[in-house]
């Protein structure tokens, strides 16, 4: 090959990575937006509009419940688009998986209220939310192998993190979005019709990640296996008959992320409106968005250090601080909440979850073989999704119902963090054959 050819060979290699990222980046950002701004309003919208109002302790818990439907779906969407992605390829999936997030979520916002049509509002909640976790079910999984298979062997810390990354980016523009509405117009306003005005604005990420997935091509890696005629016909019997260690590793990795940032990201936005001296709603949405903003940039750092020291030792340093912070902050504002101090426990928090959530990406792909890759990694998003990030909400609501505990969630935080470290010591730290036969070209 000339090196006018190897050039542009390069050029093209580099505008699809570039590509990749951005439409890795934009679906999960879309998704977080999504899935922020339902947390964000879970208890000061939906628990006051689609439950009869009898008992607010009781409405509170149903609405996180609600919340945690849409990780109950993420299996289906998991076995049935990561199936399909490794069948018929990263980039048809992707598409469909964007759209039906978009729909669901622009739903959201034109459903009646309990008083309107009855427990029919609280039906059509779930219904909605669990088509949106259907989507994001299949999402996440071919998010990260569409800008990490893209990617040179000894980068794909980096290049996945393009999916981690989408989290705090979507969930920043929701509590952007949020702060700047609950600012602007009266508590009865924005309770009346400012909340349906926020899902509705979903439609802008949407119509943009679109847009970026029909200018991609599909990735090498997949290219590679069409054109070996290795394409898999039932992958999700041949990855729990072939590969359930990694499996199970890359589930029980999941959790100590997935319940911290439910905790410091979505829970945190009520706990620190309840209690002695609470924070307004503002200044409690304001934490998180902050934290949110700077994760933007300490997510692909984490990514970048992954692809430099050992991956799943920097995911377990990170886990086990993740599990001491969480006693340390709630001991800083047990007693009395304080905006400042607030602020601060919240960015520290999230930093600890960025240096485990964005090298979890390339470490999870990293645990299956190519021709399995999209199937395995959905389905061990979405399976640690139902115990670990969905359930999370419900059992910190019902640690504060029964006798406001916050020492419980602390606790709950750090449990889940040592199942981290047993999924880590499980899991294997070098690449698949595939990887280490394109690093020898």
């Amino acid at each position: 090959m000339s090196t006018t050819s190897r050039g542009s060979h390069n050029v093209e290699e580099r505008r699809n990575l570039r590509k990749a990222f951005t439409a890795s980046l934009s679906g999960t950002a879309l998704e977080w937006y999504d899935f922020a701004l339902f947390g964000a309003v879970t208890g000061t919208v939906f628990s006051r509009l689609f439950f009869d109002g009898t008992d607010p302790r009781m409405d509170m818990i149903k609405a996180f419940m609600t919340y945690g439907a849409g990780y109950v779906a993420r299996p289906v969407g998991g076995v049935f688009f990561g199936r399909l992605g490794d069948v018929i390829g990263r980039k048809k999936v992707l598409v469909w998986t964007l759209l039906l997030i978009g729909v669901a979520t622009f739903s959201i916002g034109l459903l009646p209220t309990y008083a309107q049509v009855g427990v029919w509002a609280p039906i059509l909640l779930v219904l909605m939310r669990f088509l949106q976790g259907v989507g994001v079910g299949g999402e996440w999984g071919g998010a990260v192998l569409l800008s990490s298979e893209f990617a040179k062997p000894g980068t794909r810390g980096l290049w996945a993190s393009a999916a981690q990354t989408g989290v705090p980016l979507g969930s920043f523009l929701a509590n952007l979005l949020l702060v700047g509405m609950t600012a602007a117009m009266p508590a009865e306003t924005f309770l009346a019709w400012g909340w349906r005005l926020a899902f509705g604005l979903s439609l802008i990420l949407v119509g943009f990640g679109l847009w970026i997935r029909h200018r991609l091509e599909e990735t090498p890696v997949f290219q590679a296996i069409m054109e070996k005629g290795e394409a898999p016909k039932a992958p999700v019997t041949e990855v729990f008959r072939t590969q359930g260690r990694a499996l199970l590793g890359a589930i029980l990795t999941r959790f100590g992320p997935d319940v911290l940032y439910a905790f410091f990201a979505v829970y945190v936005i009520t706990w620190l409106q309840n209690g002695p001296s609470r924070l307004t709603n503002t200044q409690a949405l304001t934490c998180t968005m902050a934290a949110g903003f700077l994760q933007i940039f300490t997510m692909p750092f984490a990514g970048w250090v992954s692809d430099r020291i050992n991956r799943r030792l920097q995911y377990a340093v990170a886990a086990v601080l993740g599990a001491i912070w969480a006693f340390i902050f709630v001991g800083m504002l047990h007693e009395q909440r304080s905006f400042g101090l607030a602020l601060a426990g919240v960015i520290v928090a999230l930093m600890f979850h960025s240096f485990m959530y964005a090298p979890q990406a390339a470490h999870i792909a990293e645990q299956f073989s190519s021709r399995l890759r999209y199937t395995g990694s959905s389905l061990a998003y979405t399976f640690a999704g139902i115990f670990a990030g969905g359930l999370a909400p419900t059992m910190f609501a019902l640690f504060w119902a029964n006798g406001q505990n916050s020492w419980a969630m602390a606790g709950y935080i750090a449990g889940a963090c040592v199942i981290t470290l047993i999924g880590l010591a499980m899991g294997r730290a070098v690449v698949d054959e595939f990887d280490e036969a394109a690093a020898e070209q």
